[in-house]
């Protein structure tokens, strides 16, 4: 239930971005959902591994570097999306990575938690 309410919250927030923002491009709702998909994939298999390989770096940035390694598996999502997800540049990448993480931490404790209290 978690997985896929996180999956239809990224893929609206990819939604949004397009509209919001010059750099975002997404072709249709359907191409957001695989985006989505192939995003939550990454983050379960690449960045547990990249956390790892830059754990120093998180260390002395005091968890900072962590919006990197999102902004990077945006980056590959894009990548793995062709044309039909695409973001252009590094720099929107880390802002979108940083809205993304802060909107799906407001939704965790608003929502999901609440209901398992219940």
């Amino acid at each position: 239930m978690k997985w896929s309410i996180g999956i239809l919250v990224n893929a609206l927030l990819f939604l949004a971005f397009a509209g919001y923002f010059e750099g975002v491009e997404v072709s249709s709702i359907w191409s957001a959902i695989g985006a989505s998909i192939i995003l939550s994939i990454l983050n379960m298999l690449v960045r547990p591994i990249l956390i790892l390989f830059t754990l120093p770096v998180t260390l002395l940035t005091l968890g900072l570097f962590l919006f990197v390694i999102n902004a990077c598996t945006l980056l590959m999502t894009d990548a793995l999306m062709g044309s039909l997800f695409e973001i252009s540049g590094f720099g929107l990448a880390l802002l979108l990575a940083v809205i993304m993480s802060l909107i799906n931490v407001l939704i965790q404790k608003v929502i999901i938690e609440p209901r398992r209290r219940d």
